[in-house]
């Protein structure tokens, strides 16, 4: 390698979905800028969720980051703005093609501060296979949801990031968005019947699901034939792809409630950031336009197992012939989920949340109390932001 080329560092996730497709579109982009190489470090998916970007933003030049780290970066300078220093039209054709709301989920205070790079929402996936031998049938409603679940086939990942996210959702469900108000995360009404729903789930469940996460799911789906239907996990393409796993799984949109009304995700996915400290921008954004763009996505990016950002795609034949269709059958539940909140100090929030439902779930108690302890620790997260 020659003294003049430039080398980049980015940091981005373990699994085959965060790692492989950036490496692949890295390969190539520096095939093409002979000059520049851009090396590759990972992280496991809980540090993905709670590792504090302004330690990373000091070694690496692009962090693929998840949307609520965007109010933290415009308060704490670590991350780049991108809206004065990408180009317009590149702009415009990310927010035409947004799946749901990933595109602007980076945006706050008047900037993005990551372009998203790939879209996920908990999504449900089965084994069919399974659930033909045992003659058993998709549930359509949280009641044959219930139902299934005593049948023993039905898991979900219960770590305490995705039992948050889960409550989110099922305070949606009950008719209510999370942190519509400063002063409390949810109405008591709402809150207490979210937690309730959970738990009357949770009790029909094998325990083991309090100590996986969406990836755990799925292997423990694909490599045993115990289990046949989760009902919520963040969706992983890969999982539908012939050659990565021995039982594939079809995935689906997410169910309806009791009062026959799709239940509302919580939006997922990463976005690819620039450090404040990068001494090459004008490389790191050429990179961020080329592994985003449409062409790259439906193609180098999903073929080496990505799942990516850019609606056309998600609607791109080519995509979901080689993912079972998983593409066409989830994206309305995309496209309807839910945002957490950008505010600086949410994180805090997110990283404790958890855990106190994580216990509820696991030992029982009073929902009251448990959403008192909530709204605790949700005051305490917007400190700053009340002051």
């Amino acid at each position: 390698m020659s003294d003049n080329n430039i080398v980049l560092k980015g940091i981005t996730w373990t699994h085959s979905r965060g790692y492989c497709p950036l490496v692949a579109t890295t390969q190539r982009f520096s095939e093409v800028l002979s000059n520049v190489n851009i090396e590759w470090s990972k992280r496991s998916l809980q540090k993905f969720a709670n590792q504090q970007i302004e330690d990373l933003a000091i070694k690496y030049d692009l962090l693929v980051i998840d949307h609520p780290w965007a109010g933290f970066a415009a308060a704490s300078d670590v991350i780049m703005p991108l809206d004065s220093i990408l180009p317009t039209s590149f702009l415009k054709d990310q927010a035409i093609n947004s799946v749901g709301e990933s595109f602007n989920s980076y945006y706050f205070n008047g900037n993005h501060f990551a372009i998203p790079i790939d879209a996920a929402a908990p999504v449900a996936a089965s084994r069919p296979d399974l659930l033909l031998e045992k003659q058993l049938s998709l549930p359509t409603s949280f009641a044959d949801l219930l139902d299934l679940a005593l049948t023993g086939v039905v898991t979900m990942p219960g770590i305490a990031i995705d039992t948050l996210m889960n409550f989110y959702m099922m305070c949606c469900a009950a008719g209510e968005d999370p942190f519509l108000s400063n002063q409390v995360v949810v109405s008591q009404k709402i809150g207490i019947r979210a937690l309730e729903m959970l738990k009357e789930l949770a009790d029909r469940l094998n325990p083991q699901f309090f100590d996986w996460n969406p990836i755990n799911v799925y292997e423990a789906m694909t490599n045993t034939n115990d289990l046949a239907y989760c009902p919520w996990a963040y969706g992983y393409t890969n999982y539908a792809r012939s050659g990565y796993a021995d039982n594939l799984l079809n995935f689906h949109n997410l169910i309806y409630d009791n009062e026959n009304k799709a239940m509302r995700s919580t939006l997922g996915g990463t976005g690819i950031a620039i450090s404040t400290h990068c001494k090459n921008v004008d490389i790191a954004l050429k990179y961020i336009q080329y592994v985003t763009s449409e062409k790259i996505q439906r193609t180098l990016f999903f073929d080496n197992g990505g799942q990516p950002s850019h609606r056309e795609a998600w609607l791109d034949n080519h995509t979901n012939k080689q993912s079972g269709d998983f593409f066409k059958s989830t994206i309305k539940t995309l496209e309807s989920s839910f945002v957490r909140p950008r505010y600086n100090g949410y994180m805090h929030f997110q990283d404790n949340a958890g855990g106190i439902i994580r216990q509820f779930l696991m030992q029982g108690g009073k929902a009251s109390k448990v959403l008192s302890l909530l709204n605790e620790l949700y005051l305490e997260s917007r400190k700053e932001t009340l002051i």
